[in-house]
């Protein structure tokens, strides 16, 4: 039988379950729920950003893992690297209409992380305590 676009466009969707082992989505998860691609996407909602500037807001990571994040974002199509021929050249990374369809999401987790770590904190401390 052959297929519309639209249909197999459909059909794919249906085929996207990331419970199923070898569902593709499982690797954008992973990515998605990485620490550092999570606070990237929160300091480029304010907008575009260069390297230095986010390793600035972000304490703690690395050059190496700012970078490798920045790559694999890019990749997935949630990020976009523009460099301006300057001296120094400058290089520039902004979210992508889908990275910020992102934005609510990872804003809401993180905002929900810090608020509930007290009590995060509590139940670690009794699960830790228990015999």
């Amino acid at each position: 039988m052959t297929m519309t676009a639209q249909q197999r466009r459909d059909q794919a969707k249906r085929d996207y379950d990331a419970f199923l082992a070898g569902c593709p989505t499982r690797e954008l998860l992973s990515t998605l729920t990485d620490k550092w691609a999570a606070l990237v996407i929160a300091a480029l909602s304010g907008g575009p950003q260069r390297h230095s500037e986010l390793a600035h807001r972000i304490a703690g990571v690395s050059q190496k893992m700012l970078t490798q994040t920045l790559r694999t974002l890019e990749r997935d199509g949630l990020v976009t690297r523009t460099v301006t021929a300057a001296v120094p050249v400058r290089v520039d990374y902004e979210l992508t209409p889908l990275g910020r369809d992102l934005v609510p999401v990872m804003t809401a987790i993180k905002t929900w992380a810090e608020a509930h770590m007290d009590r995060v904190f509590e139940a670690r401390a009794r699960f830790d305590t228990r015999d």
